[in-house]
């Protein structure tokens, strides 16, 4: 085992883009040798497809590091805010954490709210200002901010005396000095190095103590089944040998009480330690060290991992903030299901949710008694997004109704929803659309910061809803310069009728294969999704109309043949380039009564009705066409 005195634990938090990943690459490189690290790819920790394909970080990761006999165990968390679920479980099993801050941005959102969490657990942060060699950036003003947010959160004495580095995470340099920033010797990364050894704290030891600890997150291997992860607080644990495990539940959050739900025994029949990005096996693991052991079968996040001759001590179970978004998933009835993957049914789909709730801590599925589907909820369109993604490149077919917000009802029975504090960084000229579109949907204007720099910052406080089906639209209003960022800050009043979608669709009254001839007469009343040669059904959505109401359309109509030809008349024929929708553009712009067919090969938008008599009874009725 190692010397608990010689073991570091800390996790990596910021906003978005700020670095983080980035920062383990430099990390790696300079503790490996030169022959290793020319080979060590780019953004090592995003091991996932979809990681790399998004350049965004979506589960937390583990990682180590050996530095001057001292053994540094890194955790590279989430910047988005639907993946805050991810950075509440690891926080539970560091003792410091690195608060990455943008030189130029300053504290964004995602900002506050993980350095609340990191707070409210006791941690004491090491604040680096990051990307300091980038054109605009202000450190200066960058650590002023992030001060008065230590500040704003209620930050003890102790933890607002923060050391600070300086440098740039990208090119693989940290400074102390502010003053060593501009013209200075790049050091390498010795530096933060050395403010890991001296102010993060070793572990604390009980000599002799039984084996505690909780467990913060859970993996699966085909061959070793459900595997759990967590830091050993007191004791050790060693391959083999019997520990139990325990349950517990809130029974007053406020009161922070606490009750045992269940107790079981089991063998620890694997025992993983973290070495650089792999797992290695070992025999015996001490308190201070965050390990992976696989063998009971029935443990999920929180419970407490104990000694065998448990003396009846508890710890709390972790706390993982609600979801705000949800929706349904329903088995794919459309003609063409089966086609491109494997046509599940409900129980299929259960069975994937129900593997994915028990490692994801923010996301819940609910069986309503539908017989064609069940209900999801997540921390958002991202998170839930994400994760039909993931489903899709497993081969299912399935599909997925509109997102629509969680609501509650206060003590007086006033209805309750999601607000969101919403910052956008956006050039001057656009401010105008952007706060006119945001003012429409419900969003309050809380300030507004010019930097000097033709950039404007704005801030607002919008309900959940509202940012519904904004993103893309948001992206065209500032032709792709706007940045949007958004966190959840808790329940406020219903904020009334919120108009999102203000065009209708274009929906194919028949079944067959879009033609040149008459997608060239559609693409002058809207947009259209597909282009010829798409096969297309009766009910399907093929594009957005121009106007308000929904435009029936024949996609697949061909040109009467005559007598007369003109032999280069389809020669002239010109189309636009269509809108290709994706998981997430697909989910924002859909309305109640629409779905998105989601299979291995294409993302479709159609009516929840797709027989168009049936659908005009069902308006007619007024009711809405599935009972969502």
């Amino acid at each position: 085992m190692r010397d608990a005195s010689k073991i570091r634990n800390i996790a990596i938090i910021a906003h978005i883009d700020h670095g983080k990943t980035t920062l383990i690459d430099s990390i790696f490189r300079a503790t490996q040798d030169e022959r290793s690290s020319s080979r060590m790819e780019e953004r090592v920790m995003d091991g996932l497809s979809l990681e790399r394909e998004r350049g965004i970080t979506i589960k937390a990761k583990h990682c180590s590091v050996d530095w001057g006999g001292y053994r540094v165990n890194i955790v590279d968390t989430p910047g988005h805010a639907d993946f805050s679920g991810e950075v509440e479980r690891v926080l539970a099993v560091v003792d410091s954490v690195l608060l990455l801050v943008d030189a130029n941005e300053g504290p964004m959102p995602q900002t506050r709210y993980v350095l609340m969490r990191a707070l409210r657990l006791g941690l004491r942060p090491i604040v680096v200002v990051n990307k300091v060699d980038r054109p605009n950036a202000a450190p200066s003003s960058a650590l002023d901010k992030t001060f008065d947010l230590f500040i704003e959160l209620g930050a003890t004495d102790a933890q607002c005396e923060f050391p600070v580095l300086y440098g740039s995470g990208l090119n693989g340099w940290m400074v102390k000095n502010a003053a060593d920033i501009p013209g200075g010797e790049k050091r390498g990364m010795k530096e933060l190095f050395e403010t890991i050894v001296e102010f993060v704290p070793p572990p604390a030891v009980v000599e002799g103590a039984p084996l505690l600890m909780q467990v913060s997150a859970l993996a699966w291997s085909d061959y070793l089944g459900r595997i759990a992860c967590g830091r050993i607080l007191r004791g050790s644990i060693s391959k083999n040998s019997r520990v139990s495990v325990i349950h517990t539940r809130w029974t007053d959050y406020e009161q922070r009480d606490i009750e045992l739900v269940s107790k079981a025994d089991a063998a620890c029949a694997h025992l993983f330690i973290t070495e650089g990005l792999d797992r290695k096996e070992v025999d015996e693991a001490g308190a201070g060290e965050i390990v992976w052991f696989s063998g009971p079968d029935d443990i999920t996040l929180g419970d407490t991992v104990a000694d065998s001759a448990h003396n009846g001590e508890l710890i709390p179970p972790l706390d993982i903030e609600e979801p705000t978004v949800s929706m349904f998933f329903l088995v794919n009835t459309s003609p063409f299901s089966g086609e491109d993957g494997n046509a599940v049914t409900l129980r299929q789909i259960k069975t994937r949710l129900e593997r994915e709730t028990r490692v994801d801590p923010a996301l819940r599925m609910e069986d309503i008694g539908r017989p064609d589907g069940v209900k999801v909820s997540g921390r958002g369109e991202l998170h839930l997004g994400i994760l039909i993604e993931e489903m899709r490149r497993e081969g299912m077919e399935f599909c997925v109704s509109r997102p629509e917000v969680i609501t509650k009802r206060d003590a007086a029975g006033a209805l309750l929803e999601p607000m969101e504090e919403l910052v956008i960084d956006v050039p001057e000229e656009y401010q105008g659309v952007v706060i006119q579109k945001i003012s429409a949907r419900k969003g309050e204007l809380l300030g507004m910061e010019n930097g000097g720099t033709g950039t404007i910052r704005i801030s607002f406080k919008i309900p959940t809803r509202g940012l519904i089906g904004y993103r893309g639209e948001f992206l065209t209003d500032t032709r792709g310069l706007g940045i949007l960022a958004s966190r959840f800050v808790g329940y406020g009043p219903w904020a009334g009728e919120v108009v999102s979608r203000t065009r209708g669709s274009m929906v194919s009254m028949d079944t067959g294969v879009a033609t040149s001839y008459s997608l060239e007469n559609l693409q002058e009343r809207g947009a259209l999704f597909l282009e010829p040669g798409d096969r297309l059904y009766c009910g399907m959505v093929v594009g957005e109309s121009s106007k308000p109401k929904d435009l029936p359309c024949n996609p697949s109509k061909r040109k009467q043949q005559t007598n007369h030809r003109s032999a280069t008349k389809d020669a002239t024929i010109v189309l636009d380039v269509p809108r290709k929708m994706t998981v997430e553009s697909s989910l924002e712009w859909i309305e109640d009564d629409e779905l998105v067919e989601i299979t291995p090969k294409n993302v479709r938008i159609r009516k929840i009705i797709l027989d168009p008599t049936e659908r005009k009874k069902a308006e007619s009725r007024g009711k809405s066409e599935q009972g969502f």
